[in-house]
Formats: structure tokens, C-alpha cells, sequence
């Protein structure tokens, strides 16, 4: 278990531990402010020694950014349960880093604050040839380059260690990313550097006004909710001319989203999407994809031949093979918050799973 606790370290934060919380939309934060109740949810996390939290999903500061109802965000009325929370996890030893969540496409007519707003996309697709929301202009473009970019301000001001711009699973920045919802002439739409320019606009002017050590970290996917199957990069190779401008344009960390963390990402390699990633870039990488969970439960989805009887004995296999530098474990952590300190004790028969039994008593 050695290697899931060392500490590592990111541009100037020192992380205590090689455990992160996955960032799990709640919404329980009413008019977008966290409460009292979202502090203790999180306090409780940093508490059984998880070494970096990552909210839940916080709103970017645009009329098209909220998908959910009771989703938190960064206006001013916010700031005080964020100083609040912020403190509450860092004085447990923990680190906090925000993410930074745009919905795009995925928005439904009527969905507050803004009812009247439509879903915002690169091109107005949800999926291929599935045109239901607003296609941006490139005035549109750079309004929400601007506002992503002061919010990383805002971000950094309230306390938080660091920000994570969510990039995947088929919200907005995923669909700059996919070819089959970025279907621009412009510079935004550019095959030749995978239609990365959106996301590279936003942290090389965010990097200009934070500093160059304050931690930027991009959770990207292949896979989407539109599309389990989909690939943004299909090759080693074109993986690397996905990452290269993004990297180059200052992201410090890769949270490389997988459905299933053992699983190789590219036939002929043992790699997961997040070791090739610390591959390609040379900078720390976090793996995520149910860790911890049951087989039982992943077998539901997968199909008992697929399902990983021994995760953390893999997991520490992977680990101890330098294939990427953190893990992130989300639905693990839902069922117990001490998760973290059982694997650290070797007391994993007392963790209380995210089982099949469990999903049908409390979901």
C-alpha cells in the first residue's frame, strides 16, 4: 500500500496522498450556494485522509452553463459557504480543487436560472447529425473563453488549491473535442490539432493572470454519454496530437476519465488512458474508473467475464509500475468516507460497498 501514500507534489502543493475524490454531481446546493451540509460531505471525506477532494461540478458564470437543478456556483452570494468549506477540508490536512463545469449541449429547455436560455454548443450537435441546441459564433466563443477564464480567478481568490476544467464525457469542452459535435470552419474546429484551441485559449490566459504555479488540471474522456464507443483519439499517435497543444499550453495535471481504470487503452500495450497520457506528456496523470466498486456491481454492466475481482490488488500493481500518479475514486467513497483509511489499515472487509444490494436499498 506504500505507493497510494506518498505524498506528491504539483507545481508548489504538496498533495498528502495518492487518493483523490472524483468529482459527483449531488445537487444539494440550493440557489447554487453550498451549505453547512455540503461542507460537512466534504469534511467528513478529508477527515479519513483522501488527499485531494474535487467538488462536484461548479457552475461556469454563463446564462447556458446549468444543466441541474441545485448545482453550485461561483456568483458572489456563494463565496462565503466556499471560504467556508475550503477551509473546513484544508485544516483536516486535505486539498480542495474546484472543477469547472460548462453542460453545453446537454441542457434542456426551461433549466434555471436562466429558463429562457437555450443549450449552447460548437455547433449546435449533441451528437452526430443531432442538431437541437444554439450553434455559438465566434463572438459566443470568446464571451465564454472570458468568463471561464475569470472564473479560474475567482477560483483561486475564494482559496481553492486548484482547478479542474471538465473536458469530458460530452459537456461542453468534450464537444470543442469530438468531431461529431465540432463541426466548425474556424480556428475552434481545426482537425489538426483535434479542435483543442478552445480549451488552450482558456488556460493560457488563465495561466497569465494566476501564476504559473497554481495548479490547472483538464479531466478528459474518450467516451461520452451520447456515445460510450466514441474515441477522440484512436492511436497512440493521435492522442499525442491531442495532448501536445494542451499540454504546451499550461495544463499541470491529466485526470484521464475511463470507465474502467484496468482496462488497456490501445491494443498491443498494457497502458490505461491516464499511463499513456503520463507517457506522452510527462506530467502526473490521475486514473479513475471504478475503483473499489464490487464485481458483482460492475458485473451488472459488464458482464461477469469483464468484472475485476481484486481492484486494489491491481490498482497497486499499476502503481507500483509508475503508470500514472494519482487515482480517483468516486462511488467507492459515496457508500464510505472512511474508504480511505480501511485500505491505508488493511480493514477492506470492513468497507461498506457500492454493491448491487447497496444501489437498490439507497438509490
Amino acid at each position: 500500500m506504500e505507493a497510494l501514500f506518498k505524498p506528491i507534489k504539483i507545481n508548489d502543493l504538496i498533495v498528502p496522498n495518492r487518493i483523490a475524490m472524483a468529482p459527483m454531481t449531488r445537487s444539494m446546493s440550493p440557489d447554487g450556494i453550498p451549505t453547512d451540509t455540503n461542507l460537512e460531505y466534504y469534511k467528513r471525506r478529508a477527515a479519513a485522509e483522501v488527499g485531494m477532494i474535487i467538488t462536484e461540478g461548479v457552475e461556469v458564470s454563463h446564462p447556458a452553463s446549468s444543466g441541474y437543478p441545485n448545482v453550485p456556483n461561483l456568483r458572489e452570494t456563494s463565496h462565503d459557504g466556499w471560504k467556508k468549506l475550503i477551509s473546513a477540508v484544508q485544516n483536516e490536512g486535505s486539498t480542495i480543487f474546484c472543477q469547472l463545469w460548462h453542460v453545453g449541449g446537454i441542457r434542456k429547455p426551461g433549466q434555471p436560472p436562466n429558463p429562457e436560455v437555450p443549450g449552447y454548443t460548437p455547433s449546435g450537435l449533441v451528437k452526430k447529425d443531432k442538431k437541437v441546441a444554439y450553434e455559438m459564433t465566434e463572438n459566443d466563443v470568446e464571451d465564454l473563453i472570458q468568463n471561464y477564464v475569470k472564473d479560474i480567478e475567482i477560483i483561486k481568490s475564494l482559496g481553492f488549491d486548484g482547478v479542474e476544467l471538465h473536458g469530458a464525457h460530452g459537456y461542453m469542452i468534450d464537444q470543442f473535442f469530438w468531431k461529431d459535435t465540432n463541426i466548425r470552419k474556424d480556428q475552434f474546429g481545426k482537425e489538426s490539432d483535434l479542435r483543442t484551441k478552445f480549451v488552450c485559449e482558456i488556460v493560457s490566459r488563465a495561466r497569465k493572470l494566476v501564476g504559473k504555479n497554481y495548479p490547472i488540471m483538464l479531466r478528459f474522456s474518450q467516451w461520452k454519454q451520447q456515445d460510450y464507443e466514441a474515441r477522440l483519439a484512436p492511436s497512440p499517435k493521435s492522442l499525442e496530437t491531442f495532448l501536445g497543444p494542451i499540454s504546451d499550453a499550461g495544463v499541470d495535471m491529466f485526470h484521464a476519465s475511463t470507465r474502467r481504470y484496468w482496462e488497456p487503452e490501445f491494443e498491443g500495450s498494457d497502458l490505461n488512458l491516464a499511463g499513456w497520457t503520463k507517457k506522452i506528456t510527462n506530467k502526473p496523470t490521475i486514473t479513475v474508473g471504478s475503483v473499489g466498486l464490487d464485481s458483482d456491481f460492475i458485473g451488472l454492466y459488464v458482464g461477469k467475464d469483464q468484472a475485476n475481482t481484486s481492484p486494489i490488488n491491481k490498482l497497486i500493481e499499476m502503481f507500483d509500475r509508475d503508470e500514472f500518479d494519482m487515482v480517483a475514486v468516486g462511488r467507492a467513497l459515496l457508500s464510505d468516507p472512511e474508504w480511505v483509511l480501511k485500505v491505508k489499515e488493511g480493514k477492506e472487509d470492513q468497507i461498506i460497498g457500492f454493491t448491487k444490494e447497496y444501489v437498490e436499498k439507497y438509490f
